[in-house]
């Protein structure tokens, strides 16, 4: 199978689009092993900690993104810039990504066969 890309641009809890995006993630993973994830613009809110949407009556899903190890998946982006524009760190996410700044991120996406926007 060929390389599938997962953008996450959209914060979360908004709508379905992020917790859909990492269902179809870990759905994918087991039949794709080449398989990236980026998160950037209001997207990078998706890895906050500390989040409570219980208050919006709406599920948790973040610890779903600690199992992306146990799913191979270690392709995981986070646009440098995107971070800082909204005051954030490396520290505050719930998991570990490799932060790289904008120029990379779109060689990355350029390198995708599929991509896969949510």
């Amino acid at each position: 199978m060929s390389q599938l890309t997962y953008l996450f641009r959209s914060a979360p809890h908004g709508s379905a689009a992020g917790r859909e995006g990492v269902d179809a993630l870990l759905a994918a993973s087991a039949y794709c092993e080449d398989i990236s994830v980026i998160f950037i613009g209001d997207g990078v809110y998706q890895l906050l900690q500390g989040q409570q949407p219980a208050g919006i009556l709406s599920k948790d899903y973040a610890p779903m993104l600690k199992l992306f190890d146990l799913y191979d998946i270690e392709q995981v982006y986070v646009c440098r810039s995107s971070l800082a524009e909204r005051g954030l760190a490396q520290a505050d996410l719930v998991i570990d990504v490799e932060m790289l700044d904008r120029d990379q991120l779109k060689a990355k996406l350029q390198q995708a066969d599929k991509l896969l926007s949510f």
